[in-house]
């Protein structure tokens, strides 16, 4: 269905409005009422845009949201090729979920896996590729000298991603960043203790 600038722009807002709803207290009890009142469109829009309904609005609003948990991290994901640039993105990653609590995208991805399969290959999606960015980090500091080649890049991205996805589940629950906070800064200082020695004191 092709669609003008201005349809365009309506279809947009009722997956940010639905977006913003999903990040809210009312999580995935969001009904296409309420998508109605706070996109200000008519049921009938709704269905033009999304003739699928629910399930199909729900489903792009997990890609919208799955985009914004890389973007969040940029441009600190695409360096990562320093001590200093490694300790930039874990203090903005850290930032951004102490700022929006558990009202963040990858909560609002995860509960629209939870409730709907098509979305969960965008976040598998999603996964694979924020790992690709930190495996690659972790990379150009072994081409820099930094890291040495003995550490395997592949699970300690993963690891490194497994630390933030369960701070951010327990975030879920207690309001608090300290866990990711922790859980973070050990997997760097893991990546530290396999640093050449002179590096090692950078």
């Amino acid at each position: 269905m092709a669609l003008t600038a201005k349809g365009l722009r309506t279809r947009q807002r009722i997956i940010e409005g639905t977006a913003a709803h999903l990040r809210g207290e009312a999580g995935l009890d969001v009904t296409l009422d309420d998508v109605r009142a706070t996109t200000r469109t008519s049921k009938g829009q709704i269905f033009h845009y999304f003739p699928g309904g629910k399930d199909e609005l729900f489903l792009e609003v997990a890609r919208l949201e799955a985009g914004r948990v890389i973007e969040e991290q940029r441009p600190h994901l695409d360096a990562l090729d320093s001590w200093e640039s490694w300790q930039q993105w874990r203090d903005a990653v850290v930032a951004r979920y102490r700022a929006e609590g558990a009202a963040c995208a990858m909560t609002a991805l995860t509960r629209q896996v939870n409730a709907n399969s098509g979305a969960t290959a965008i976040a598998r999606t999603l996964l694979e590729n924020w790992q690709g960015y930190l495996r690659r980090g972790i990379e150009k500091m072994q081409a820099n000298g930094l890291i040495g080649r003995q550490l395997d890049a592949e699970a300690t991205s993963a690891a490194l991603l497994a630390s933030i996805q369960g701070g951010v589940v327990i975030l879920q629950t207690t309001g608090l960043t300290y866990h990711l906070e922790t859980a973070l800064d050990a997997a760097i200082a893991q990546m530290r203790a396999n640093a050449p020695a002179l590096s090692a004191r950078e």
